[in-house]
């Protein structure tokens, strides 16, 4: 009979016979941490940095019902910070309980004495702020209710001081003092960034804050000088509209897009940039449930996906959107910080923010951002006095060379038929059939200045033409506009039907880690309708039987790999969808009319005529302005007549 191997683990030195007993260790016995230890502990969790604390102080005002908020904070919120504001306040008897763990006013029992954490309509509901930042800084918090005297409890290093009298200046409201920061824990300070560093982060966190509450007046200074002064604004869509503009710049006003959509009781509201509004990053992008700031995966991948046609990778939308939800289909008790939630039905809110994003985008039809105007005007430099210019070409007085790119055409009021002479007319590029630009008269408008981008006067460089409208000029880039045209085209063919699919060969397997590849297969019938048909083999793996015929030969292990990777962390198949949008921009942009190519009227006109009726011309696949409109005003301005 074979020996029976000793399979408890050994403890200490290996021991020299069978029959020797591993000794285990002596147990080390389990005490109850202090109090002030444990504060410190979840100071740590709470109060990261200067930010933080002011974070919690001033969600605890708004929860206080306050009106008027100022902050203060030196030396980057760790010598001195001070939280004023014009709320409920507190009593007297209220003072010591409110620095006590895990006391709060924000949850109440029901009969039976539970507590429902699923339903919260406060920003706060913790407990843990006050006692926190009190077991590692000096703490004093000064507070009166209406009708009654203020009094003030000062918490230093966890340790507790009485409630006595105090002087408060205004009826009702309370003053939180922080001062030392961290000096109970000096090993905290030693992982603060610069003083800088940290002004920044408490400037931005107040941003957040006040753009989710327009009805609250904030002021913040910062050693003594005042950085942001925003008063109150009316509640509601304008109201918030002025308080976005003071705080993201008169240009992002100019450029927003009101979002205002419900679905199934959730309602998304906010504003959001145009593509040609676009950023280097993501830190334009503000994000907030039920009033609360938050950083969250799900809700930056929505983003990015109604998007995902305007803009290029490496650029990113501006945006500012609020989502209202019952809080019982939200959990906002995820990370003691309170930046993280987690949504019941993920795939609802995803849904709703693609297509809130996407319908206000689709309405923006043709426009464009009217920055690009006013970056146009500002590359301009005024010229006063005649000079002679000698070179190549004619010489003029008081004019330049006559420009190699000018059209030279002149024959803007002959008809059409006369003006199909023109060399280039029938010169059309790859994938481009004659019919691409309808060229027949349009019978809605008699005189094409009153269009929107007006009527075609000419073409300059073979690739940009101009326009005029009743009011201004516009300037088209011919290669960008029309593969945004070609590209909607596409689109709209795609959603017609299904995706051309085209069989492999040989069926792929794709090895994945048995969690992934569950969560690829249990989106089979989406990812059929994009073209790609893929079947569960063994634990792990994925068949792929057929792919988007657009896709051509493709890497269809890395094309697996990320939709599951997608899947993880956004809820859906971008990759995919990415890929098609991106072949077919390849294909819009080969199959467009190119830039030198010369254009008749009628050809420019139709061209002017299309871009009207197809939403997103503004910009082409890549979030770049297809064209520039400069105001009759501008023009005066650029020449002084005004």
């Amino acid at each position: 009979m074979p020996a029976v191997k000793n399979l408890l683990p050994a403890y200490g030195p290996p021991f020299a016979g069978t029959r020797q007993r591993a000794t285990l260790p002596n147990p080390m016995p389990i005490r109850r941490l202090p109090p002030e230890t444990v504060n410190r502990i979840a100071a740590g969790e709470v109060v990261e940095r200067p930010a933080s604390a002011i974070k919690e102080l001033v969600e605890n005002a708004l929860d206080a019902g306050a009106r008027r908020i100022e902050i203060q904070a030196d030396g980057g919120g760790l010598s001195r910070i001070l939280i004023a504001d014009d709320g409920h306040g507190m009593a007297p008897d209220q003072l010591a309980l409110a620095v006590e763990r895990h006391a709060t006013s924000k949850l109440e029992p029901d009969d039976a004495g539970d507590v429902d954490l699923l339903r919260i309509h406060t920003l706060g509901f913790r407990g843990e702020a006050l006692p926190s930042i009190g077991s590692v800084a000096r703490l004093t918090i000064t507070s009166r209710s209406a009708g009654q005297d203020a009094h003030q409890i000062t918490v230093e290093g966890g340790d507790t001081r009485p409630v006595a009298p105090a002087a408060f200046p205004g009826p009702h409201g309370a003053r939180v003092e922080v001062r030392d920061l961290f000096y109970a824990t000096p090993a905290r300070l030693k992982f603060m960034k610069s003083e800088r560093s940290e002004a920044m982060a408490i400037s931005e966190e107040i941003k957040r804050q006040a753009m989710a509450h327009e009805a609250v007046a904030f002021t913040l200074d910062l050693d003594g000088r005042t950085v942001l002064r925003l008063p109150a604004e009316h509640p509601g869509d304008e109201g918030r509209l002025k308080r976005l503009a003071a705080l993201l710049g008169r240009d992002f006003e100019a450029n927003a897009l009101l979002i205002d959509q419900s679905r199934e009781g959730i309602r998304l509201s906010g504003y959001a940039g145009l593509p040609t509004y676009s950023r280097g990053n993501g830190a334009h992008q503000y994000l907030f449930v039920n009033g609360r700031p938050v950083r969250d995966r799900l809700l930056q991948g929505a983003l990015r996906g109604a998007y995902a046609d305007f803009l290029a990778r490496d650029r990113h939308p501006a945006a500012a959107l609020f989502l209202d939800i019952d809080p019982l289909f939200v959990d906002v008790n995820v990370h003691p910080a309170k930046a993280e939630v987690r949504f019941r039905d993920p795939a609802l809110v995803r849904g709703l923010i693609v297509g809130a994003l996407r319908h206000a985008l689709a309405a923006a039809g043709h426009r464009a951002s009217t920055t690009v105007a006013d970056s146009v005007m500002a590359g301009f430099t005024a010229r006063t006095g005649v000079e002679r210019v000698e070179g190549r070409g004619s010489r003029v007085e008081g004019f330049g060379a006559v420009a190699p790119g000018w059209s030279g055409w002149t024959g803007w009021d002959r008809p059409a038929a006369t003006a199909q002479i023109i060399p280039g007319l029938n010169e059309h590029s790859a994938r481009v059939e004659p019919s691409t630009l309808d060229t027949r008269p349009s019978t809605l408008h008699p005189d094409p200045i009153d269009h929107p981008l007006g009527a075609a006067r000419a073409q300059v460089h073979g690739t940009y033409i101009v326009a005029q409208t009743r009011d201004g000029i516009v300037v088209v880039d011919q290669h960008a506009a029309h593969e945004r045209l070609v590209y909607e085209r596409m689109k709209a063919q795609m959603a017609e039907g299904a995706v051309t699919r085209q069989a492999l060969l040989t069926p792929e397997v794709v090895e994945l880690d048995p969690a992934e590849a569950d969560r690829v297969i249990a989106r089979a019938d989406e990812l059929a309708q994009l073209g790609l048909i893929v079947e569960p083999f063994g634990g792990g793996a994925v068949l792929v039987r057929e792919t988007p015929a657009l896709l051509g030969d493709t890497d269809v292990q890395g094309l697996i790999r990320d939709i599951a990777d997608d899947l993880a962390e956004h809820g859906a198949a971008l990759a995919l969808s990415e890929r098609l949008g991106e072949v077919c921009g390849t294909m819009a942009c080969h199959g467009s009319v190119r830039a030198g190519r010369v254009l008749s009227a009628p050809e420019m006109n139709a061209l002017l005529r299309q871009m009207e009726a197809t939403p997103h011309s503004g910009q082409c696949n890549h979030g770049r302005p297809t064209y520039v409109e400069l105001k009759l005003a501008d023009l005066e301005r650029l020449f002084g007549r005004r």
